[in-house]
């Protein structure tokens, strides 16, 4: 919630050979015998502490921790506590009311869902994500996601420094798919910062990782390489993924300025299960069954250069340049003989500038620009016994062009009270070839013009308020605006063109608390109301249609208590009261499909043993009263509650580091993403225990 400090728990050691007995036992004899921590440690991950604290949320500032909002900020330190596994959304598991998912269906982008947002969907969408200042949803994507889903999984937990998640759209800094919020990713930096270090890990269903840092400083340049190689089979059966990363950081320091340029290589191949039906898994279905018993397959490659310029101190100018070969592929089986083939094949170049004046310590104001131009193909094709036909869903060739200027400014009116106030006005070039439909090719020209305001009031030295109200938005996807009718060969005739539509946008009003009612315990709490004017809801596994006006409320609640160095403890509650059409259509179902309840809870000891350091976490996740709709006519159902426990723990001394963890998720056919369909709800089953192993050395 609202940036507070919080120790996040270890993640799981996933190694068959080593029985759940003796991993327990090491944890409990740990938080036995454990004292305080020796001076002297081992080069553990580097730990960046910057949730903020009363005194700098009320000064001006361009941060994320300063904005009139829910803010949690994610350290290094958090990452290496967390079961990353296979999939790099894990590291949003302990924010409050974000559902971050693990689905087990290959690299098909990365589950992040909040206040409501992505309903149905696994791919991010709805979020602004940035990465070093790049932005990484991408519009009218065709690789099986949709509309602005974002694809992490060219991260390893290794170049992560610190992650920002922003409740709400209050940030003027961020442009398109700004509606839930967004997140601000800043990747680490080589030399001192990091310690170089080479990593074995296996998991269960045949995951095996091996990763190599090298971190070092030449004369004036930084510079930090990871190298990372995973493979893994998945719980159910076809399931499989086969990737690689690889990157390479250099910055040095100027002047007022910090440059650094930085290059990255992605390649993925994996096959996905599908989904099965809740029905037939309770009528006997084997839960490691394929959906129609023909997995789907995709893969990726993605190759990135991105330039980087920051000021060392508050005040100073900002600039961001980036190009990226983007290229992903993701088929869906749809029946025992078809798989609908999605494709993008994109080159994406673009980049941000401006400058921050600070005003004494009384006012601070940021202006900058930004632009993204997006080529290339996006197509769905049909595939039978895994070969071409001549039928395509769509097939377009993009040339996107958004470009936006942006300002916001925070005021200290009096020492116990900031306001903050922002805009963006973003304009959208875009032409469309429609090889379906050649009538329905056009152009497209639209602007949105979004306003934030806020105030955030020190009412009592252990009692922050803040409230905002905001707009952002979500630029038309290219099947709005040129649609491709149902399926067929290219060069059909007819098509309609929507060229006069708007981009959708939300309004959101919130008003939250951040209180220290006694040393060691922190507590924020917030409730929302967002409308939003045009949404798109996920209604099937790849199938995505407008649903007009929604409106979602809700509440969240986050507690943090550290007594000490050596022991910590969370309790979370989101909320959300409200998430529904609010015109649907005759017969359909008004309730958006998000759990209505999201339950995180956990707890960290860490303290010496021995010659070293013994770190143990233990984690629960639950989401519950998820509505979908099923039958003809349809009827209202909820899906079953998913429960998640994690357990890690780590152990240093001298220069190794090992860690042990442990997931369960119990209920069975239970699972953290799932479609209603008018046969039923679809679920992609997981397994109910996994383990995981990991191995560093530094040097």
């Amino acid at each position: 919630m609202l940036s507070l400090p919080r120790r996040s728990l270890p993640a799981p050691f996933p190694v068959h050979a080593l029985p759940q007995a003796v991993f327990i036992a090491c944890a409990v004899h740990g938080a036995a015998c454990a004292a305080d921590e020796p001076a002297d440690m081992a080069p553990a991950q580097v730990v960046e502490i910057r949730a903020s604290r009363s005194d700098d949320r009320m000064a001006p500032s361009t941060a994320a921790g300063a904005l009139p909002a829910s803010v949690t900020t994610i350290t290094a330190d958090d990452i290496a506590t967390l079961p990353i596994g296979r999939d790099i959304s894990n590291v949003f598991q302990r924010i409050p009311g974000v559902v971050a998912n693990n689905i087990d269906q290959g690299d098909t982008g990365n589950g992040f869902r909040m206040r409501g947002f992505a309903t149905q969907g696994t791919h991010g969408a709805d979020t602004a994500i940035v990465i070093d200042g790049v932005p990484q949803n991408i519009p009218s994507s065709q690789g099986g996601a949709g509309h602005g889903p974002a694809f992490l999984e060219w991260m390893t937990a290794d170049m992560i420094g610190s992650i920002d998640v922003i409740k709400g759209p209050v940030s003027a800094l961020y442009g398109d798919q700004n509606r839930a919020g967004s997140v601000a990713i800043a990747t680490r930096e080589g030399g001192a910062a990091t310690p170089s270090s080479a990593a074995v890990t296996l998991a269960s269903h045949g995951g095996r990782r091996g990763s190599l840092t090298l971190s070092g400083e030449y004369g004036a340049v930084r510079s930090l390489l990871v190298a990372d190689r995973y493979r893994g089979d998945g719980f159910r059966h076809g399931a499989s993924n086969d990737r690689s990363n690889l990157f390479w950081k250099l910055s040095t320091t100027l002047g007022d300025g910090i440059y650094s340029v930085r290059a990255s290589y992605y390649r993925s191949d994996y096959a996905g299960a599908g989904y099965l039906p809740l029905p037939a898994l309770e009528a006997g279905l084997d839960p490691h069954a394929t959906q129609f018993g023909l997995p789907g397959f995709g893969g990726a490659h993605r190759k990135t250069l991105v330039f980087n310029r920051q000021p060392t101190g508050a005040d100073g100018w900002f600039a961001t340049a980036y190009a990226e070969d983007f290229e992903r592929s993701r088929a869906i089986a749809n029946s025992a003989a078809l798989h609908t083939f999605g494709y993008d094949d994109r080159t994406i170049h673009g980049g941000r500038a401006g400058n921050t004046w600070s005003f004494g310590d009384k006012a601070v104001l940021t202006a900058g620009v930004d632009a993204r131009a997006d080529k290339g193909d996006a197509l769905r094709r049909q595939y039978r016994d895994r070969q071409p036909t001549a039928n395509y869903v769509n097939n377009q060739e993009l040339d996107l062009l958004t470009y936006g200027a942006f300002v916001q400014g925070q005021y200290r009116v009096l020492p116990a009270l900031k306001l903050h106030a922002g805009a963006r006005y973003d304009r959208f070039d875009y032409d469309i070839v429609n090889r379906k439909l050649p009538a329905a090719s056009t152009a497209y020209r639209g602007t949105a013009f979004t306003p934030k305001y806020g105030v955030l009031w020190s009412a009592h030295p252990g009692l922050d308020v803040f409230a905002n109200v905001a707009q952002g938005f979500r630029s038309p996807a290219a099947e709005q605006v040129s649609a491709s009718g149902s399926l067929g060969p290219l060069g059909a005739p007819g098509g309609r063109v929507n060229a006069g539509i708007d981009p959708s946008k939300v309004r959101s009003h919130d008003l939250g608390i951040a209180a220290r009612p006694a040393a060691g315990w922190n507590v924020a709490a917030s409730v929302y109301s967002i409308e939003n004017d045009d949404e798109i809801v996920n209604t099937a596994p790849d199938v995505f249609l407008p649903a007009g006006q929604t409106t979602r409320r809700g509440y969240e609640v986050d507690v943090n208590w550290q007594p000490g160095r050596a022991a910590s403890a969370y309790l979370s509650y989101g909320r959300i009261l409200r998430a529904r059409l609010d015109n649907p259509a005759p017969g359909a179902g008004a309730l958006l499909s998000v759990p209505a309840h999201t339950w995180k809870a956990g707890a960290q000891y860490r303290g010496a043993l021995g010659p070293g350091k013994l770190t143990v976490n233990g984690d629960v996740y639950v989401t519950a009263r998820n509505p979908y709709y099923s039958g003809t006519p349809s009827v209202q159902r909820d899906m079953p509650t998913y429960v998640r426990y994690s357990l890690k723990s780590g152990y240093e001394t001298g220069r190794v580091q090992a860690s042990l963890a442990l997931v369960v998720q119990p209920h069975e056919f239970a699972s953290d993403i799932a479609y209603g369909t008018a046969a039923g709800l679809l679920v992609s089953t997981v397994p109910r225990t996994q383990l995981e192993g990991s191995l560093r050395y530094f040097f």
